[in-house]
């Protein structure tokens, strides 16, 4: 596919620098809240459906962090009890692991304490999949941002999930969590003009100097997937493959269709 199109490199795969990422202007605007809120000490959650970019701005807040001021860890575990994700935060950030739940609190607690007042860092945790969090372990996280009584700013959490999280936000049970995030951001699907903006930046991206995606296949691409950015990134480059196949520069609704065979989304 490379040689055929006269590209540098495989196009629409996940093997993209965040600086070169399309910007949206929504996500961009949802990706200045979340940095505000952890600017200001604060934590906040970010919600939104599979395959919209939620990793990629992750990703980006960890960059947008200098290292001189932040330290930054991210953890994904799902259908874990409170004990065991206490475990895996202090895997991810280095402490030292106790046997008990509240000597796990401690442990953790403890750590972001040192980190901001021996190494002068603040720390921050990006907690990703929390849609698939058992309630219980979501209500944690309360026990792990309060200091001195709760009065003291000292980690900032980025609670990620699908919109299921949103939904348990919302439940009696978790409102002392949710009255603690400063911002609740959300991402949505991407709209035709954005499919086709996204194309032509993917594609510049990989060293092509036209978009060689007829209209037809456009509206094709944009009608299967209906604004979901994974979805579009696998199907545009199967469409692609499909092409080079048959021996064709520029892909027609026939290679869209026939990509989609080969795929499941």
């Amino acid at each position: 596919m490379i040689k055929h199109f006269g590209l540098k490199c495989i196009p629409f795969t996940r093997e993209i620098s965040v600086k070169e990422r399309f910007k949206f202007p929504f996500i961009e605007t949802e990706s200045e809240a979340l940095l505000a809120a952890i600017k200001s000490h604060m934590s906040a959650a970010l919600i939104a459906p599979a395959g919209t970019g939620k990793t990629v701005v992750l990703r980006n807040l960890k960059l947008s962090l200098p290292e001189a001021r932040y330290r930054v860890h991210y953890v994904k575990v799902t259908g874990v009890s409170k004990r065991d994700m206490c475990r895996e935060i202090c895997a991810a950030i280095g402490a030292k692991s106790a046997g008990s739940y509240p000597g796990l609190v401690r442990a953790i607690q403890d750590h972001f304490e040192n980190i901001v007042s021996m190494d002068g860092l603040r720390p921050v945790m990006l907690i990703d999949e929390c849609h698939e969090m058992p309630q219980q372990v979501l209500a944690m996280f309360r026990l792990l941002t309060n200091f001195e009584m709760d009065s003291k700013l000292v980690v900032s959490f980025i609670l990620a999930g699908q919109p299921p999280l949103k939904d348990l936000l919302q439940k009696e049970a978790l409102g002392s969590i949710a009255r603690r995030l400063a911002h609740c951001g959300q991402l949505r699907l991407i709209s035709r003009q954005e499919s086709r903006q996204y194309l032509e930046h993917r594609m510049r991206i990989a060293g092509a100097s036209d978009l060689p995606f007829d209209e037809d296949a456009i509206e094709a691409l944009f009608e299967f997937t209906r604004g979901n950015l994974r979805a579009l990134d696998q199907l545009a480059r199967k469409s692609l493959e499909m092409a080079a196949l048959s021996n064709v520069k520029i892909v027609d609704p026939s290679h869209t269709i026939a990509a989609k065979e080969k795929l499941l989304i």
